[in-house]
C-alpha cells in the first residue's frame, strides 16, 4: 500500500494557479473580454505536468514516462478520445441550423404568453441533439432577444430560460463531451448514466417549468415570432438521441447520425460535397483541445496516483464524509470544486474522474452513479458562475444586439441549476437508491 502524499498535488495547485490566478487577471483586473478563454489551457497543463515529471526523483524520466503511457493507454481514456472525434465530425455534418428552425416552430404554434416556456423547452432539445450548451445559448439567445422585445418580457428572464435549458440538455446528451468523458472514466455504459441523471433531472426540469410559467403568467404578450423553419435538418439528431436511449452502441449511434445528416444535406442541396468533408473535418478538429486536455491530465493523474496524491486526498475526504451518501456528496463538492477553477465543466470531470473513481471504489457507489454525480454537479456549478463560457457567451450575444446585462441581473433568472442542485441532494440523502 502506498502512504499518502500531498505533495504530489502539486501539479494541480500549479495549474489552478496558473489558469485561475491568470483567469482573473484578464477578466477582472485587465478587463480583458472572456479572459478566462484567452488562456491556453493546454500550456496550463504542459507545465503542470513538468512539475509532475520533475517531483520524485526516486522515479527516473524512462519509468515516469511508462507510468504516463499507462495512464493515458487506459481502454476508457482512448474510447473518450474516440467518442469526441466522432462527435465532432457529426456536428460538423449536421450543422446548427436546425436549432433555429425548431424554435420557430414552436413559437409559431403556441400562444405568445408562453414564449418562455418554448425558449427553455427548445434550448433543452436543442442541447440535448448538439451535445453543446454554449452553442445552444450562442444559437438561441439571439431568439431570446427577439422574444424579449415583441412579447415585453424581461430580457434577464428570457437568457435565463435559454441558460437553464441549455444546462439541461448539456447533462443528458449522449454526445456532450462532459457525458462521454464522465461514462468513459467511470467506465459505464451512457444509457445506464442518462436513465441515473434523467430521474434527478426531468423533477428539476418540471419545477423549472412551473416557475417560469408563474413568472411570466402577469406579462402582457404583444406579438409572436413569426419565421420560415425548416424541419427535415432534425432528423439525424433525433436518430442520435433515440439510439442512444435504447442503447444502442454509441458509436454505432453517432456513425447513423453522420450518414443521415451527409445524405440529408447533399439531397436538400443545403451543402456541396466537397464542403461538407471539409466541416467532417473542422468538427473533427474542434475537438483537438478537449482531447488534449484529456491526454495530459491522463498522463498528470498516473503520476500523481503513483505518488500517492489521490490516497491523501481521498484518505482527507473519507475523514469528513463517512457514509456512502456522504461519499456522493463529496464526489460532488470534489468536481463542483474543480469547476469553479476552472470554468470548463468538462475540464473538471476530466480531472476529478480517477479520484471519483478511487471514492466509488471506497464508498461502493456504482460507476453508473458515480458518472451521474460527476456530470450533475459540474452542470450545476458550471451554469451559475458568473465568469464561465454559458454566461460570458450570453451575455456577449445579447451586448451585440444592443442589450447591456450583467451576469448579476441573470443568475436570479437561472432556475434550472438551483432546482437542480435541490433534485441531486434529494435523490443523495431521501430516496433510497439501489447501486448496480
Amino acid at each position: 500500500m502506498k502512504k499518502g502524499n500531498w505533495a504530489a498535488l502539486l501539479p494541480i495547485g500549479v495549474f489552478l494557479v496558473l489558469y485561475l490566478g491568470l483567469g482573473i487577471l484578464f477578466e477582472y483586473v485587465l478587463d480583458i473580454p472572456m479572459g478566462f478563454y484567452n488562456i491556453p489551457i493546454v500550456v496550463s497543463f504542459l507545465a503542470a505536468l513538468l512539475v509532475a515529471c520533475v517531483q520524485n526523483p526516486k522515479l527516473s524520466f524512462d519509468e515516469k514516462l511508462k507510468v504516463m503511457a499507462q495512464g493515458v493507454g487506459d481502454k476508457n481514456i482512448i474510447t473518450m478520445i474516440l467518442i469526441f472525434m466522432a462527435a465532432g465530425i457529426f456536428v460538423g455534418v449536421v450543422g446548427r441550423s436546425s436549432a433555429e428552425s425548431v424554435a420557430y416552430f414552436l413559437l409559431s404554434i403556441i400562444p405568445a404568453q408562453f414564449a418562455v416556456i418554448v425558449l427553455f423547452v427548445v434550448s433543452c432539445f436543442i442541447s440535448i441533439a448538439m451535445g453543446t450548451s454554449v452553442g445552444t445559448i450562442t444559437l438561441i439567445t439571439p431568439i431570446a432577444i427577439a422574444v424579449a422585445d415583441a412579447s415585453g418580457f424581461a430580457v434577464p428572464l428570457c437568457i435565463g430560460a435559454v441558460m437553464s435549458g441549455a444546462m439541461f440538455g448539456d447533462n443528458l446528451s449522449f454526445i456532450s463531451d462532459t457525458t462521454i468523458a464522465a461514462c468513459n472514466g467511470q467506465g459505464c455504459a451512457m444509457k445506464d448514466k442518462f436513465r441515473a441523471n434523467f430521474a434527478i433531472a426531468l423533477p428539476a426540469a418540471l419545477v423549472t417549468l412551473l416557475i417560469i410559467f408563474f413568472r411570466s403568467a402577469g406579462t402582457q404578450s404583444a406579438t409572436a415570432i413569426v419565421k420560415d423553419y425548416n424541419l427535415i435538418q432534425i432528423i439525424p439528431y433525433l436518430l442520435v438521441l433515440i439510439g442512444g436511449i435504447i442503447g444502442i452502441n454509441v458509436f454505432v449511434v453517432l456513425l447513423i447520425g453522420i450518414l443521415s445528416g451527409s445524405i440529408i444535406m447533399l439531397v436538400t442541396g443545403t451543402i456541396e460535397s466537397t464542403a461538407l468533408l471539409a466541416n467532417m473535418g473542422s468538427g473533427a478538429a474542434g475537438m483537438y483541445e478537449t482531447t488534449m486536455i484529456a491526454i495530459l491530465v491522463s498522463a498528470i493523474c498516473a503520476l500523481i496516483h503513483e505518488y500517492g496524491g489521490f490516497i491523501a486526498l481521498i484518505d482527507f475526504i473519507k475523514r469528513i464524509f463517512r457514509s456512502k451518501n456522504g461519499g456522493k456528496l463529496g464526489m460532488g463538492l470534489l468536481v463542483g470544486a474543480m469547476d469553479i477553477a476552472t470554468a470548463n465543466n468538462t475540464v473538471a470531470i476530466v480531472m476529478a474522474n480517477p479520484i471519483a473513481k478511487e471514492m466509488s471504489e471506497e464508498y461502493h457507489i456504482s460507476p453508473r452513479n458515480a458518472a451521474s454525480i460527476l456530470d450533475t454537479f459540474s452542470c450545476i456549478f458550471q451554469g451559475v458562475i458568473p465568469y464561465g463560457a454559458q454566461m460570458l457567451v450570453a451575455i456577449s450575444a445579447a451586448a451585440e444586439l444592443g442589450k447591456e446585462v450583467t451576469a448579476f441581473d441573470i443568475m436570479p433568472n437561472l432556475y434550472y441549476p438551483y432546482m437542480l442542485l435541490i433534485s441531486s441532494l434529494i435523490f443523495i440523502f431521501v430516496i433510497p437508491n439501489k447501486e448496480k
